[in-house]
């Protein structure tokens, strides 16, 4: 009788396809195959026919020189994702980054890792820092991650994170927004407030930039109010 702890060709196929996605999704712009074959382990003959299969699909594109992005199709099923919460979230978050000149996110838990689910960046800003959707780092760091956990059970975090993080968590608790600086991206600053809604996983709403005049109360107040209207625009 077959060992089924054993993984099948199958499943290790489907797996490092899904890995080659999420690679790209967390990189900050194209990546080649050898840098994807690297990363995922294999030589680079597996991830060219990995990557020749999502091609066919849509899910990833290929440049002129042969670098390697996430593709349309991609855009298209993430829509699919919490629909009615992007549809909602998705005008909030464009008055938000065009008003404060920043780019302005949407994030949910997913497991132990935070992952952006719609973002939207200044429309007349000299600079930006981009979030692309699909983005994701452990939620035991960056402000979202911290307005996450202040949602969740002490019990339920990860069983690894910081020393600092329960008196982070409890302080962005009680202030109502929490904020980050360098933890995520070097030099990047950012804040998020709580998006706790029923019947969906522990989400935040979050800016992120490199420098401005306003402080992090100014920016949690807006970014509350727009919580305040998706939630009520979900409810309702």
């Amino acid at each position: 009788m077959p060992d089924s702890t054993i993984p099948s060709p199958a499943s290790q196929t489907l797996s490092r396809g899904i890995r080659i996605l999420e690679v790209l999704a967390d990189a900050r712009g194209p990546l080649t195959i050898d840098e994807i074959a690297s990363r995922l382990g294999v030589h680079r003959s597996i991830a060219y026919r990995l990557l020749r299969t999502l091609e066919d699909h849509g899910l990833v594109t290929r440049d002129a020189s042969g670098a390697v992005n996430l593709g349309a199709r991609m855009a298209a099923l993430a829509a699919g994702v919490a629909h009615d919460l992007q549809a909602e979230a998705l005008p909030e978050l464009t008055a938000i980054a065009n008003e404060l000149g920043m780019t302005c996110f949407l994030a949910v838990l997913d497991g132990t890792e935070c992952i952006t689910l719609a973002s939207v960046e200044p429309r007349h800003a000299v600079a930006s820092v981009a979030q692309r959707p699909g983005a994701r780092h452990p939620v035991s760091v960056g402000a979202p991650g911290k307005a996450i956990l202040a949602q969740v059970p002490v019990a339920e975090w990860p069983e690894e994170v910081p020393a600092s993080l329960p008196a982070d968590v409890d302080a962005a608790r009680a202030r109502g927004y929490a904020t980050s600086h360098d933890e995520v991206i070097p030099t990047v600053q950012s804040v998020a407030v709580p998006l706790a809604l029923r019947g969906q996983r522990p989400a935040a709403i979050a800016v992120v930039h490199v420098a401005t005049d306003l402080d992090d109360a100014e920016i949690a107040a807006r970014l509350r109010q727009a919580a305040s209207d998706i939630r009520d625009a979900l409810d309702g």
